[in-house]
């Protein structure tokens, strides 16, 4: 702002100039008439008050006026400056804050649309997992108890049925008058060939005349259990061996004759663990003339045995196939079919049926050595299915 747009109004201010001296005037004179010294005091006084109050407007007055108004000038030119200045750093911070606004904004656009998908992702999760326990609960309802308790009435049935047969066929047989037949005598059989025709041994370990055979056998369970051999040669038992397994290996030798049914022990490891220490009496007794056949109901079953077996006895995936000395089947044909050609090849196959088998094939029986584990209807396992 230039001087020009500050005038000065001198009419105005001579006006308030004198209405001060007449209002000064009429005060001094009040104050003089109430003083002893009559008219000329009060006429000497208003003189001098005249002069004094004359002399602040008449030379120095308009001088401070202008400067005052220079610096007043100088003063908004700085004031417009520092508006000027402040109005670009409200700019400045107007868009910082903007863009800091923005920023938020799309990280917590990001931030709510990752919430939302790990929300649908659990979601997901949580009803896979209650349609899962839907089906477990319903696969324990039907398969746990309602099988195993169904498969109990029909082996207790089949075996009331069975003894009932026999029974009936032990009378008629009693009462049958049978005709004696003279045998045809057989043709002798070449020296040579019956040489060369190789004979299956017959396993009696619970008879006496086996006496050797049954202690070389007590021997090797109680080396198990006593001093297990962790770093054995292949088809030698590898795992700690308790005396429940003994118990369980000697009752099937010698009370069962090496042809018989054992109780599940609840787990299928430990039923391996029970058919290794078998295998592994078995092996030393009869080498390479002895195999195993395994027959369950799934790949998934004869995967365990296999696996089983190889970390039991220290053997290996070639140790398993038709030809070897351990062959895993699903079918009971089949098996019988392999055991068949075995025995005619003078080989002594051991039949283990797993404990999953509902129905066990009564072709499985006729051979020498078989070894089924039947499940406990009381404490069904778990790890079958």
């Amino acid at each position: 702002m230039t001087p020009n747009e500050f005038p000065l109004d001198t009419t105005k201010t001579e006006e308030s100039l004198g209405i001060q001296e007449a209002s000064m005037r009429s005060l001094i004179d009040q104050e003089v008439t109430a003083l002893p010294g009559g008219n000329e005091t009060a006429e000497a006084a208003i003189a001098e008050n005249t002069v004094i109050a004359k002399v602040p407007f008449g030379g120095v007055a308009p001088v401070d006026l202008e400067q005052r108004i220079a610096e007043l000038q100088r003063q908004e030119k700085a004031l417009q400056q520092n508006i000027t200045q402040l109005q670009a750093t409200k700019s400045e911070l107007q868009g910082q804050m903007t863009a800091t606004q923005a920023a938020i904004a799309s990280l917590l656009q990001e931030g709510l649309k990752e919430l939302e998908q790990r929300k649908r992702d659990l979601q997901i999760t949580v009803e896979q997992l209650e349609r899962r326990q839907e089906r477990i609960r319903a696969e324990m309802r039907t398969t746990f108890a309602g099988t195993s308790q169904d498969l109990a009435i029909r082996v207790q049935s089949f075996k009331e049925y069975l003894v009932g047969s026999l029974q009936d066929l032990a009378l008629a047989a009693d009462q049958l008058e049978l005709t004696k037949f003279k045998e045809p005598e057989k043709p002798p059989i070449p020296i040579a060939v019956a040489a060369m025709t190789p004979q299956t041994p017959t396993p009696k370990f619970a008879d006496e005349s086996f006496e050797g055979q049954t202690k070389k056998i007590r021997s090797l369970i109680d080396q198990y259990r006593s001093r297990p051999d962790y770093y054995g040669s292949p088809w030698q038992l590898r795992r700690t061996f308790e005396p429940i397994h003994a118990e369980r290996v000697s009752n099937w030798f010698f009370t069962q004759g090496g042809r018989g049914a054992l109780r599940t022990m609840g787990s299928r490891l430990q039923n391996i663990l029970i058919t290794s220490a078998i295998v592994s009496v078995l092996q030393e007794l009869y080498g390479d003339r002895q195999t195993t056949l395994v027959l369950a109901d799934s790949p998934e079953r004869l995967g365990e045995w296999r696996r089983g077996l190889q970390d039991c006895l220290g053997i290996t995936r070639s140790d398993f196939g038709p030809d070897r000395g351990a062959a895993l089947f699903e079918d009971a044909f089949v098996l019988s079919q392999k055991a068949d050609r075995m025995v005619k090849d003078g080989l002594l196959p051991l039949v283990v049926i797993d404990e999953t088998e509902e129905q066990i094939d009564l072709t499985l029986l006729q051979y020498p050595l078989w070894l089924a584990f039947a499940p406990n209807p009381q404490a069904p396992s778990y790890s079958n299915y």
